[in-house]
């Protein structure tokens, strides 16, 4: 497998020497995906870290020109059924998420079952709170974005989402539910950007098995 990084931050440099760990080739890292050179790219996955402004330019490039694209970018959650149609359009696999950590793919599954007990038997309100660096873009992350969908899919609503952005914080995650006589709180911390990298890796591996548009939250433990 080869593998080409689009968005060459912090998040791609991660991604670069994750690719290097594993002995897996890194075709090239861009900063403008649309004009990378297309014959090398049919036979590429792409990992995709930049913005929610560049993937909305991108995807139709990225569907039409690799065998395959990861997106780890968030923040076009509301064009998400017209990228899904491209990328089935052109036949081009894609994974994405919210988050690649695979720490935070089981936090999703363990407040999945939570508020899904819980809201079987009422009594509780949830909230969903998170922390990032200063230089996150998207307020709420797309985390906590998916921590609410989860939340209110089985208790049918979410008392509030708070949103911190400060310093360098990698990233902390908590779902809170609160009830009468007691309080549950569930939390993700992560220590670094390396977790997301990782498991964006995972996902372009697990490319050359799947076909189709997948969310990696729920594919990863069934693959």
């Amino acid at each position: 497998m080869k593998v080409v990084i689009s968005g060459y931050g912090k998040m791609g440099r991660m991604v670069e020497k994750i690719l290097s760990e594993r002995n897996i080739e890194c075709a090239g890292c861009s900063e403008d995906i649309q004009n990378f050179d297309k014959s090398v790219a049919k036979d590429c996955v792409c990992i995709d870290f930049t913005t929610p402004e560049a993937f909305r330019s991108n995807y139709r490039a990225l569907a039409e020109n690799f065998k395959a694209v990861v997106v780890g970018t968030t923040g076009w959650n509301d064009i998400r059924d017209e990228v899904v149609a491209c990328f089935e359009k052109c036949g081009t696999t894609m994974i994405y998420a919210s988050n690649f950590s695979i720490g935070v793919n089981v936090f999703f599954a363990v407040a999945d079952y939570a508020s899904s007990l819980l809201g079987r038997y009422g009594g509780y309100s949830a909230y969903v709170s998170e922390k990032h660096h200063c230089h996150k873009l998207d307020r709420p992350s797309g985390t906590a974005k998916t921590l609410v969908s989860i939340v209110e899919n089985n208790m049918g609503k979410v008392a509030d989402v708070s949103s911190v952005r400060c310093g360098e914080i990698p990233g902390i995650h908590t779902v809170g539910f609160e009830g009468l006589t007691d309080r549950i709180t569930i939390e993700h911390e992560a220590f670094s950007r390396e977790g997301f990298a990782a498991g964006a890796v995972e996902a372009a591996l697990m490319t050359e098995t799947v076909s189709g548009v997948h969310e990696f939250k729920e594919i990863i433990f069934n693959a």
